[in-house]
């Protein structure tokens, strides 16, 4: 069974002059209909997260913040994002992706969200280009929903996800894991419950054994019933915001190790893209867009 990949043109929104690449939601589904690795029937758009969802795990003063337009000069500077009604908008329509991408994986054991992965914000607020933190908050949404009593977290991203760390620190049913270059954003790290802080430069010698032995400890040692799999292509040699040495090879073979870890296991997982600042953005395109290409084949192939 194909994976549904949640996208929407409404994702974008106008932040002007910025490293983040707000274009490659949709220059990502264009490569993967070029390229024949998916067809328009396999993008659905998504509902909006409602603030129901949001204040799963974010404070409701916050979410009114957002919703009226009253941060303060310093929250805004702090999420490093230009403040509009519509990229609040395009920020719930993401959530919304991410808590329905969750939610089909448990149907067809894999779900994609072509956005989504915004680790940084904080129940009080946002930080580093994260406005709502919708990989907590498809998390909370479905162990709200009382399907699943486990979930782990598995995040990929360059940048350590703090603020995803903070908002289930007490949570005994969620599973923190985050492997990131240590020497880089964020510079305090809240610890995860399980954080793998990487020398600037590694290779992928030296990651993917590392990323295996932690796939065993959410997977086995916590007994996962549903992973969330934060990918982030800003691991990537060439990315601007990056100091790690991963080539596009070892991209793709540390996306078919968590997507393969999680189907051996018969533990549905969901995908988010995350961060990708590359130098030349066509890389972080072909990147994300090989993450989704790998679920896709991993969704074809679940029994």
């Amino acid at each position: 069974m194909r994976p549904i990949l949640y996208y929407s043109d409404g994702y974008y929104a106008d932040i002007g002059a910025h490293v983040f690449p707000m274009l490659k939601f949709r220059l990502i589904k264009e490569y993967l209909l070029e390229t024949g690795v998916a067809a328009e029937t396999d993008f659905v758009e998504p509902a909006p997260a409602t603030d129901q969802d949001a204040w799963l795990v974010h404070d409701r003063m916050y979410i009114d913040k957002l919703r009226e337009g009253t941060l303060s000069q310093f929250e805004m500077a702090r999420m490093e994002l230009p403040y509009s009604h519509e990229l609040v908008e395009a920020s719930f329509l993401g959530a919304g992706g991410s808590v329905s991408a969750l939610r089909s994986s448990l149907e067809r054991g894999v779900g994609v969200n072509v956005a989504g992965g915004f680790h940084h914000s904080f129940p009080d607020h946002g930080e580093g280009f994260c406005m709502l933190n919708d990989v907590a908050m498809a998390v909370a949404r479905v162990l709200a929903d009382g399907t699943v009593e486990r979930v782990g977290i598995v995040d990929c991203d360059v940048h350590q996800g703090n603020g995803t760390a903070t908002i289930f620190a007490h949570e005994e049913r969620v599973f923190t894991f985050s492997i990131h270059q240590e020497f880089n954003y964020p510079f305090v790290k809240p610890p995860s419950d399980l954080d793998i802080d990487l020398p600037d430069g590694a290779v992928g010698e030296s990651y993917l054994p590392r990323l295996e032995r932690g796939l065993g400890k959410v997977l086995d040692d916590f007994g996962a019933q549903l992973i969330m799999f934060v990918a982030g292509a800003d691991s990537y040699e060439g990315d601007l915001l990056g100091g790690l040495s991963l080539s596009k090879e070892d991209l793709a073979k540390r996306d078919t190790l968590v997507m393969e870890s999680c189907a051996s296991r018969r533990v549905p997982f969901a995908v988010t893209l995350a961060g990708g600042y590359a130098e030349n953005t066509d890389d972080t395109i072909e990147i994300q867009a090989g993450t989704i290409a790998t679920a896709i084949s991993v969704g074809e192939s679940w029994k």
